[in-house]
């Protein structure tokens, strides 16, 4: 069976060695890069993670992660010794599905990689599965085995965790869901108090994505005080 292709981007190389180390004794193959330029060059659809360093030369985390995200929904963990919730808005908006803080633990590297390549399979499975239900709402199509959106003649980009949120509420169409039940649904993690910002963010970020003005959503709406519902 072929190894598990990560990319690992930091311009500090101890702590790609590090990386690359823990890791490579997790039976994962690891590919390295210094600098965004160098990322660009070497992803290609073999890439199953890309770990990605906030403060780089040049082109920061967050650029590279945009870059990425205009052809890619590689699952993206950001290594980050910034983490106030101003910063790990802009990487979620950027399109980062997860990020770990530093200096970080072996154990908490290797959850979150294992985490993140679990959900990234399961939307993947689902892709191979053939399952080509359509769900349209309004004028949005949801191709439920392709993880992929059309509104209009315009096709929809999501992220797989994008992709799990609105899943998640289409499914649960007639009924307001919290904050709780989406993150522990999609991340299949336990929820905690730091998670609903996560949830947030994600949803405003799709709501950008698939609403004609995300001040006032039509497809995705918030009830205060409850959670959120699909329109």
């Amino acid at each position: 069976m072929d190894k598990v292709r990560i990319l690992v981007v930091d311009d500090d190389f101890e702590i790609r060695e590090i990386v690359k180390v823990l890791l490579e004794s997790e039976g994962y193959e690891i590919i390295e890069a210094a600098d965004g330029k160098e990322v660009i060059e070497v992803i290609d659809d073999s890439i199953s993670l890309i770990i990605l360093d906030v403060m780089m030369p040049g082109m920061n985390g967050y650029d590279v992660c945009s870059k990425i995200r205009r052809k890619s929904t590689v699952p993206i963990l950001f290594l980050t010794a910034k983490t106030k919730d101003s910063d790990l808005e802009t990487g979620f908006l950027s399109g980062g599905d997860d990020y770990l803080a530093k200096p970080f633990s072996f154990i908490e590297l290797v959850a979150r990689v294992k985490g993140l390549l679990r959900r990234y399979y399961i939307y993947k499975g689902k892709e191979r599965s053939l399952n080509n239900q359509e769900i349209r709402i309004g004028d949005l199509l949801i191709h439920e085995g392709a993880s992929g959106v059309t509104k209009g003649q315009e096709e929809i980009t999501l992220t797989n965790i994008e992709f799990g949120i609105l899943m998640f509420l289409v499914r649960n169409k007639n009924k307001v869901v919290t904050t709780q039940e989406i993150y522990e649904a999609v991340w299949k993690e336990q929820y905690f108090s730091f998670s609903n910002n996560t949830v947030m963010v994600h949803i405003r970020k799709l709501r950008e994505k698939i609403e004609d003005n995300p001040h006032e959503p039509i497809y995705i709406k918030t009830v205060w005080g409850k959670g959120y519902r699909i329109g």
